[in-house]
């Protein structure tokens, strides 16, 4: 069953997405109002902020700058095997530091002329702000496409004290 819950944040409500699981609800999407590609509310989704929680919770005190890794179980099956291997790439870019795309290219493995499908991957990333895509920007160190909007990654790169000199 698919459940959804809106949460109020600094860069607007979130919409969150799930899938129940045993445990509580497993997160296939989060996204921001406005934010290119967001999922948008079907019929027979279930709104459940209970399900939600802790999820929420976890969302207030990154915001406040209580906390720096989320720990939130990712709904399987979502994207392509090379955009999960991107994503996975992008959890392992620490909280307040900042990497190029190409630098995500050679994590995973893709050529110098595979940089264009590794941001083609970032770009779909369904978890904003929890799957760090934020803290990806150019080899120049300019902040480069979100799909949220810049104004936003610099404001998620200002909270964590990563802003990119311009």
């Amino acid at each position: 069953m698919t459940m959804y819950a809106t949460v109020d944040s600094p860069l607007g409500e979130l919409l969150l997405v799930g899938e129940e699981t045993g445990g509580g609800v497993a997160l296939a999407s989060l996204s921001l109002p406005g934010q290119k590609g967001a999922a948008v509310v079907q019929d027979g989704w279930v709104r459940a902020p209970e399900a939600f929680a802790g999820i929420a919770a976890q969302l207030r005190e990154y915001f406040a700058g209580r906390l720096t890794r989320f720990d939130i179980a990712y709904a399987d099956g979502v994207g392509t095997d090379f955009q999960r291997r991107v994503w996975a790439a992008l959890d392992t870019v620490p909280y307040g530091e900042t990497v190029s795309y190409g630098e995500i290219a050679g994590r995973v493995g893709a050529s110098a002329a595979g940089v264009r499908a590794v941001g083609t991957a970032i770009g779909r990333n369904p978890l904003l702000i929890v799957r760090p895509c934020h803290r990806v920007i150019g080899a120049d160190g300019a902040l480069r496409g979100y799909a949220g909007g810049l104004e936003r990654k610099e404001r998620l790169l200002g909270l964590e004290g990563a802003l990119a000199v311009r």
